[in-house]
């Protein structure tokens, strides 16, 4: 007996110093697609969390035997992918949804958002139009976007209430607009936001002067100095119209690139929406200063811009991710899986050559490229320990995901956003079985309805 006691004693002690470690959650799946440096896809996968932090991804046997969880989530007819990265939207635009559609990018602003904005945005819309957009992001897998309006602390709280992440670019332009009468006021109200969330998990905030063609150089100096100060990025559209590709050089003989260059607008973490008239020798100057651009294959087919060269822009190094942007006639939707098949799909027939871009590439930009045009891979984009617990469960047990030879083709071609099931963003679960968990669905689309009427009206439409 006292042997019998000892041996059991010895076991519990090595049981002891072999005991689970807690985690938060586990989750399982059939397919993890990490995103790592090696680009491991983990067949019965799967993945541990504590607090806002992935502590292992590996197989499912290997995580189960390692930790233990308050909770877990099994989806063996699932992808698990880290959460979609969207490098470029105007979230309250939602509330002006084909408001103006099939016209030019200057006929469009001009003619149409420019008076619709200055007759109905609020910050009450701001908050409305905003939660519209979250739902609609957070139900096809995005977990990251970066925006450029106006009322952005309002933007913020309402991203916040979504449990979404946002890089949030406070609009610094040239004339009057809803929240700020002159660019001072703009520059002011954008320096108390950047003070207000400087330090906030899930909110980065950043100045956003709107363009060279819209904003002062003085005052995109002001706008780069104020992200230095606060080591933000600064959000700027660039190149994205021959049209303003053409005045630059003809008033200042250098393209909008060169231009930012010129005043120093570049020396610093700088996201440039679009980029489509860049040609090698402003690509030399992006890639130099570390200058990270977003891709918006449906918006810049939808207004006849261009399409930007992506290919030679990722092999010079530049990080250059998937944005939709607005919902307003450039884009009508804020579905990264349609971005992902489009960017891969115009690259094919643009250089009628069916390797240009593959599938791979496609879903890097959505996900860790993103991530690096943002300067944030170190925390988001890819699905390892350490980083932040921003991920996405995908069904694939629908008849257009059957049979499945290839994960991230299936990912990038044939899945599409209404097969997220479940998402997290921090830790957290803010989408469970295509519930939101966060959001008040119904009260925010009879909100949209709403606004339409007085939308409608204001523009005289009935």
């Amino acid at each position: 007996m006292k042997r019998s006691g000892t041996l059991l004693g010895a076991l519990l002690v090595a049981l002891s110093l072999h005991a689970a470690e807690p985690a938060d959650w586990i989750v399982a799946a059939r397919y993890v697609v990490t995103m790592d440096a090696q680009r491991r896809v983990v067949e019965n996968g799967a993945l541990a969390i504590r607090a806002d932090r992935i502590v292992a991804v590996g197989p499912r046997a290997e995580i189960d035997s390692k930790y233990t969880p308050k909770q877990r989530l099994d989806r063996p007819n699932s992808i698990l992918a880290p959460g979609l990265i969207d490098t470029h939207t105007h979230a309250p635009m939602s509330l002006f949804r084909g408001l103006a559609d099939d016209l030019r990018l200057q006929e469009w602003l001009e003619k149409y958002i420019f008076p619709a904005e200055a007759k109905n945005v609020t910050a009450e819309f701001v908050k409305w139009g905003t939660l519209l957009a979250c739902l609609e992001m957070v139900l096809s897998g995005t977990t990251t976007y970066t925006d450029m309006y106006y009322f952005e602390e309002v933007i913020a709280e309402a991203t916040k209430q979504a449990g979404l992440r946002g890089v949030l670019g406070q609009t610094i332009i040239g004339f009057p607009v809803p929240d700020a009468k002159t660019p001072q006021e703009g520059l002011a109200r954008t320096e108390r936001f950047l003070q207000k969330y400087k330090s906030d998990p899930l909110i980065v905030p950043a100045p956003a002067p709107h363009a060279i063609y819209t904003t002062a150089d003085e005052v995109i100096k002001a706008a780069r100095a104020l992200a230095n100060k606060y080591n933000v990025p600064m959000l700027i559209h660039l190149s994205e119209t021959k049209r303003e590709n053409d005045e630059a050089m003809a008033k200042r003989k250098m393209s909008p690139t060169r231009v930012l260059d010129s005043i120093g607008a570049l020396n610093g973490r700088t996201l440039g929406a679009h980029g489509i008239w860049l040609d090698d020798a402003d690509m030399k100057i992006l890639k130099a200063r570390g200058t990270g651009l977003a891709h918006c294959p449906s918006s810049n087919s939808k207004l006849a811009s261009g399409v930007a060269k992506v290919g030679r822009i990722l092999d010079m190094g530049i990080p250059m991710g998937l944005g939709t942007d607005g919902f307003a006639g450039s884009n009508n939707d804020a579905n990264l899986f349609e971005e992902m098949d489009l960017a891969a799909k115009m690259q094919k027939v643009m250089s009628l050559d069916p390797t240009a871009l593959p599938a791979s590439r496609a879903l890097e930009m959505a996900t860790i490229i993103g991530a690096r045009a943002l300067g944030l891979d170190k925390q988001i984009g890819s699905l390892e320990a350490g980083k932040r617990a921003d991920l996405i469960a995908v069904r694939i047990d629908s008849p257009h995901a059957i049979p499945m030879y290839n994960v991230v083709s299936q990912l990038v071609y044939a899945l599409k956003g209404s097969d997220v099931n479940d998402v997290f963003v921090n830790g957290r679960i803010i989408v469970k079985d295509r519930n939101v968990l966060t959001l008040n669905a119904k009260e925010i689309l009879a909100k949209a309805v709403e606004y339409r009427t007085k939308v409608a009206a204001s523009v005289g439409m009935r």
